[in-house]
């Protein structure tokens, strides 16, 4: 009984995620993980005078306590009854993965282009992007949404998904914190640049092998959706390199072959223009219809991701 319950969590957890999302109204843990970065930051600063020790024990104080709160929640709820506790962890699970919310706000992209109400599209974009968006153009605008969901594809639901596949919720919970660590302190700034350095090295290596998972499974998608699976494979081992992260430029060369468009290039951010790396060269830009296909991308590429670690953690468990 126990072991059936524990097969069942990954795929009703993707299920609750895409039915629910994350409603604002509800608690939610990411939040709470802020809140935790927030109140940690000083005193961790405080606790030597180099910035990037300091950082590194931060980071990885941040990480094992969510491990262990969330491995405390779980292991109580199963003593309770083991039905509870695997309720317990689709839900956590749930809230790892973001699929429905990266579709809701691509969506909501899609709908104000698609309504030539480009303003709004700009403030739309402008909640999922980091870069400067009120000058962009439509061109831009539909760039900015595919990349994010491109690259948001491996850190919110490959990676979660593959970690609560060998983990459980727990660690789920512990790669969402060096999620969160990442976007909250993982910045080339001033302020971060030593001190958010090991959060950002400890998203890079907890990506690493998720990211390159993906484009197989996002080549998979493509080929069904749209015939272009051979593409997406090839774009994202010839260019994926090309990207300045060492993770994010493999998912979004692959939406780039996949979709046959032309992600990269020069965006700015508080004002200051960074060029980028091109990547899906030779293709035009993304306009307004690609979104609503990179979201389909997404989609399917979510399932294909889900039932995948979900038969591989089945038979596992079987053979075991």
């Amino acid at each position: 009984m126990e072991s059936f319950s524990h097969i069942v969590i990954l795929p009703a957890a993707f299920v609750l995620d895409l039915v629910v999302g994350d409603p604002r109204a509800l608690p939610h843990p990411v939040r709470w993980m802020g809140t935790a970065i927030s109140a940690a930051e000083k005193p961790f600063r405080n606790l030597t005078s180099n910035p990037i020790v300091g950082g590194l024990f931060f980071a990885l104080a941040l990480i094992l306590a969510t491990w262990l709160a969330a491995w405390g929640l779980v292991r109580t709820a199963a003593a309770i009854h083991p039905l509870v506790g695997t309720a317990l962890q689709v839900v956590l699970v749930a809230t790892a993965v973001s699929a429905r919310s990266l579709w809701d706000a691509a969506g909501s992209v899609w709908k104000a282009l698609d309504k030539g109400r480009l303003q709004d599209a700009r403030q739309q974009v402008a909640m999922i992007v980091g870069r400067d968006t009120a000058g962009l153009e439509l061109n831009g605008v539909a760039r900015a949404t595919v990349e994010s969901v491109a690259e948001n594809f491996v850190d919110g639901v490959v990676s979660p998904i593959f970690y609560a596949a060998v983990g459980g919720a727990p660690l789920a919970m512990a790669y969402k914190m060096v999620n969160t660590l990442d976007s909250m302190v993982g910045y080339r700034n001033e302020r971060y640049l030593l001190f958010g350095r090991a959060s950002a090295r400890i998203d890079d290596a907890a990506n690493f092998l998720p990211a390159r998972l993906s484009v197989p499974v996002i080549a998979a998608a493509a080929q069904w959706l749209f015939n272009s699976g051979g593409a997406a494979f090839k774009c994202a081992v010839q260019q994926g390199r090309h990207h300045i992260s060492p993770n994010a430029g493999l998912p979004e060369a692959a939406f780039a072959g996949a979709l046959r468009v032309r992600l990269g290039g020069t965006d700015s951010y508080r004002g200051i223009r960074v060029e980028k790396p091109v990547i899906g060269a030779g293709h035009p830009p993304p306009e307004t219809d690609h979104i609503p296909r990179a979201c389909s991308l997404l989609l399917l590429s979510s399932a294909l991701w889900v039932l995948l670690a979900w038969g591989v953690e089945t038979l596992i468990r079987i053979v075991a």
